[in-house]
């Protein structure tokens, strides 16, 4: 998971940018990257770090120009090397960088063929180094001087029958424009937005639609399945779609958590497809107490992307939503930190509690979902020093038990809590006195009646089912390699000793 950005604008973009990554930092904590063009140069800012570390005032100086794009990164294999920081860039043809969210399933396959027969060499581990070489080789395919809009959708098309998997992307090919596109599922989101001024038209494309709310564009709507969006320097959009077979199916973990919640994808709400879940999630809760009343006191949600789900749950359980977990949001987030043991060690420090809102009470903890267990295990003992009586706990989505390979730093199949066990057992291990998961119908349903129109939703994380169909149990086992905690551990202690050798190297 990542967050693009890409401005074409009457003056100078470099600060709206910034200010766009910084709304989509949650998108991407590990790097950020900024690159603008005069119309005949680029200017480039990229480095490990928050977008507030990346860009200091003498970097903002020397990013000039009225085209830009940006990108914050969330590495889905682990690595947190800077030489895979976006955008990227190639030379040939024209000049062109590229910022990209998701994750091309066959991107070994095209490494090799981009060398074989492309003749072009792949300097990092990145599939968006990959990808924006393919773009590349179909735009030089073009064999134009100027790229037209036409020739510019047709290279698009070109990397639609090349690439597999989930892919937004926004593009600034130098002296033409910014394009954007959208792999053929419409898995990974992008929006775009225009805004009117005395200098004339504005446009922006994003991952959210809260990066156009923020420089007061206006939303013009998603960009299609297979379509493509191209600004040129001159303020002039085009659309097609550059795809022959296409389906809206989004990743429903946008909507669970990812996104924020005052975002809108695909002319849906996220906040309203929460409490939707939140809704639904209440009538699990009663179908588990049967013909019982139930015995719940209070309603708490774990922060933050718990708390919308649990307002409508508490109000349809007729029971008190009390907050009882403070957040110290000066602490990274446990979801991208590599190993189990920082995991562990940080849940304390990220959340403190408020004991009279647990003491002598049955408790229901809401969260948006639970992924390896270890946090929501501290959070209920948690909760139960604090004096709870009874501690359950009801998840606003499904079981996680499969492996998610559309660009979401998931951990190996094998580390989800819940993968070849029961409920019964999750709880179990959790130390729940029992644990209820939202149906995974009911949360297709929370999205789509925000829009009748979409086809699916990816769900793959939960029933194990790969829309765009070429995932084997060899591609599971090998990412599950990749993913996992040992082998995330293992590239940073890498990454370390090669830091330390360069700076014994410098002292030399």
């Amino acid at each position: 998971m990542c967050g693009i950005v890409g401005i074409v604008s009457q003056h100078q973009v470099n600060q709206e940018i910034y200010d766009a990554l910084t709304v989509l930092q949650h998108r991407g904590q590990d790097a950020a990257g900024m690159v603008t063009s005069d119309g005949a140069k680029l200017h480039l800012r990229k480095a490990n770090g928050l977008v507030r570390d990346v860009f200091r005032q003498e970097h903002m100086q020397r990013l000039v120009g009225n085209i830009g794009i940006g990108h914050v990164r969330y590495p889905t294999a682990g690595t947190s090397s800077s030489a895979e920081a976006q955008p990227m860039y190639v030379n040939s043809p024209y000049g062109i960088t590229l910022a990209h969210n998701g994750n091309l399933t066959n991107a070994e396959q095209l490494k090799a063929d981009l060398f074989a027969a492309d003749l072009r060499h792949i300097n990092t581990n990145s599939d968006s180094e990959v990808l924006l070489n393919v773009f590349a080789h179909e735009l030089q395919r073009q064999r134009a001087f100027d790229p037209s809009p036409a020739e510019i959708f047709t290279a698009v098309a070109g990397v639609h029958h090349r690439c597999r998997g989930a892919y937004a992307a926004v593009a600034m090919i130098i002296g033409s424009g910014v394009v954007g596109f959208r792999d053929p599922h419409g898995i990974r989101p992008l929006v775009y937005g225009r805004r009117e001024s005395e200098q004339g038209t504005d446009y922006m494309l994003a991952s959210e639609s809260v990066a156009l709310d923020l420089q007061g564009f206006e939303l013009m709507g998603s960009v299609l399945p297979g379509e493509a969006v191209f600004i040129s320097n001159q303020g002039e959009i085009h659309r097609q779609v550059c795809a022959d077979h296409t389906r809206l199916v989004p990743c429903i973990f946008e909507h669970v958590y990812l996104a924020r919640p005052d975002s809108i994808m695909d002319d849906i709400s996220v906040y309203k497809s929460r409490l939707r879940m939140g809704e639904y999630l209440a009538a699990q809760v009663l179908a588990h107490y049967g013909q019982r009343e139930h015995d719940i006191d209070v309603v708490i949600p774990i922060p933050d992307t718990g708390r919308t789900a649990a307002l409508p749950l508490a109000r349809q359980l007729d029971v008190k939503f009390r907050e009882g977990f403070v957040k110290n949001r000066y602490i990274g987030r446990t979801f991208i930190m590599p190993g189990q043991q920082e995991r562990k060690k940080s849940v304390r420090q990220k959340l403190n509690v408020i004991e009279l809102e647990f003491k002598d009470k049955n408790v229901l903890l809401v969260d948006d979902s639970i992924v390896r267990g270890t946090t929501t295990q501290q959070i209920i003992q948690m909760a139960r020093d604090a004096g709870a009586r009874k501690v359950y706990i009801a998840s606003a989505a499904p079981a996680l038990r499969y492996q998610n390979v559309y660009g979401i730093d998931m951990p190996a199949r094998e580390e989800f809590v819940a993968h070849q066990r029961t409920d019964e057992e999750v709880a179990q291990i959790i130390g729940a006195d029992w644990l209820v998961y939202q149906n995974i119908e009911d949360l297709k349903k929370s999205a789509h009646e925000g829009n009748p129109e979409v086809d699916d939703f990816e769900c793959s994380a939960f029933d194990g089912q790969y829309v765009t169909g070429d995932i084997d149990d060899a591609y599971l086992q090998q990412l599950s390699l990749a993913r996992s905690d040992q082998m995330k551990q293992r590239r940073d202690a890498e990454l370390l000793a090669d830091a330390n050798i360069l700076e014994l190297h410098n002292h030399a």
